[in-house]
């Protein structure tokens, strides 16, 4: 019998969201002024569905973050109906909570994505109570795990070097590549914001582009000389095609169509595990940009707002890198280290 239950509990955990949420929501939507069933008669997945409308429309999230706030969500459901279908939101205790961070660390789910799992439940339970539909919030008496100690992945030059050599530089599709690599080691871009660039964003006179960050916050990030030149024969080749009906998009198919996030992973991915024999992915060269800058001198302040971050406690882990490096040194090339 347990087995089975740790069966069912392990799917649940695994088991995807679905993505149609939005129609979801407007199902579940509480009309203004009607009549608002108690907590003890509402379940956990009757007001997953109203959240996640609320973060969409009035909170204003990307469909990207709403949809890993529902697969955050759905898990939790999930593991509760598993533990006891009829779990109503007023049954929900820390107990509930811990033993759900527990089966997450049992499934090999990382610190980082327990941790991130529990800040969505917060968020949604504090949503709830804010609103009048729960008393308390019982995973606000739960602490996150310890966040791993990792120092982000990034190339050195001789690796930066072969990474931009990787592609065929005179096929459309090479020229492309080369020139998406150069971008995000040039400017330090995120893999969404590459994505999501326009021709319209870049100011080739000035040497900047325009770049729409998390939250959608808006930034200048400059792009480097040998950056230009690899976008300069890139649309000369782009705008020779015939872009499809309606789509500015930068980076683009062959046959006009925007790039996908997915796409743009995997072929960065290749050429960096050709150039570095490491499985790495588009992150790994907005580490690179970060590091360099600061191993040469780079102003942190500077590097933070080139990165997009709202704190500058985010930026300050490359700091840990140039410091691993001086030390280093220091053990190589002091006589006495």
């Amino acid at each position: 019998m347990k087995s089975r239950r740790g069966r069912i509990l392990r799917r649940l955990i695994k088991r995807p969201a679905s993505r149609s949420w939005k129609s979801r929501a407007r199902r579940a939507r509480v009309v203004e002024g009607a009549h608002r069933p108690n907590p003890d008669e509402v379940t956990v997945n009757a007001e997953i569905s109203d959240f996640i409308l609320h973060i969409s429309k009035e909170r204003r999230l990307s469909e990207h973050t709403c949809l890993a706030y529902e697969i955050d969500l759905t898990q939790f459901a999930g593991f509760c109906v598993a533990r006891s279908p009829e779990t109503t939101l007023e049954l929900i205790r820390k107990q509930t909570v811990r033993a759900y961070l527990s089966a997450l660390h049992v499934q090999g789910f990382s610190r980082t994505s327990i941790a991130r799992k529990l800040s969505s439940l917060r968020t949604f339970l504090s949503y709830l109570c804010v609103d009048g539909r729960l008393e308390q919030n019982p995973a606000l008496q739960v602490s996150p795990p310890k966040a791993e100690k990792r120092l982000p992945d990034h190339l050195d030059m001789e690796e930066v070097k072969r990474t931009m050599e990787a592609p065929d530089g005179e096929s459309f599709v090479g020229l492309r590549d080369r020139a998406i690599l150069e971008l995000f080691y040039s400017s330090g871009l995120r893999l969404r914001e590459l994505v999501g660039l326009q021709q319209n964003t870049v100011d080739a006179a000035a040497g900047t582009i325009r770049v729409r960050g998390k939250g959608g916050k808006d930034r200048i990030v400059p792009v480097g000389r040998l950056a230009k030149q690899a976008l300069r024969a890139y649309l000369d080749k782009r705008n020779s095609l015939r872009p499809a009906q309606g789509v500015g998009s930068l980076f683009v198919t062959q046959s006009g169509k925007q790039l996908s996030p997915s796409g743009v992973q995997s072929r960065v991915s290749k050429y960096l595990g050709q150039a570095t024999g490491r499985k790495l992915g588009p992150h790994a060269l907005r580490h690179s940009f970060a590091t360099h800058l600061l191993d040469e001198g780079a102003d942190l302040n500077a590097v933070k707002e080139m990165l997009g971050h709202a704190s500058l406690s985010t930026t300050q882990v490359y700091t840990h890198v140039s410091v691993e490096r001086l030390k280093e040194a220091y053990r190589q090339a002091h006589p006495r280290a």
